[in-house]
């Protein structure tokens, strides 16, 4: 048996590019990350074959799914299945901290 354990408070950011920085903690069947976006962070439509869900800690985001759009507070869920283009735009002067879960996990964040 294999048991991770981390520290987020002492695990650095990584700016994956200017607004936007990640933490990551990756087991064998998911992947959790932090987010960090700012206000004016320029968007990246993408996709990928994990399904994510994400779970805004702080601020207010609009998400694009497919054709819809989702604005989601703190408190709020939002659930993006695998393979459905899609990306976030914060709202407001407030930074937005998002928990992201993985499945199957994402090695490229390990």
């Amino acid at each position: 048996m294999d048991i991770k354990s981390i520290d987020w408070n002492s695990t650095p950011w990584l700016n994956v590019r200017p607004g936007v920085d990640r933490k990551a903690f990756t087991g064998e069947g998911a992947t959790v990350t932090l987010h960090r976006l700012q206000p004016g962070h320029e968007p990246k439509p993408h996709s990928h074959e994990n399904e994510q869900i994400a779970y805004i800690l702080k601020g207010t985001i609009r998400f694009f799914v497919a054709d819809e759009q989702h604005v989601v507070k703190a408190g709020g869920l939002l659930l993006i299945p695998p393979n459905v283009r899609h990306w976030g735009e914060v709202i407001g002067d407030e930074e937005v901290l998002n928990l992201d879960v993985f499945t199957p996990r994402r090695p490229e964040y390990a």
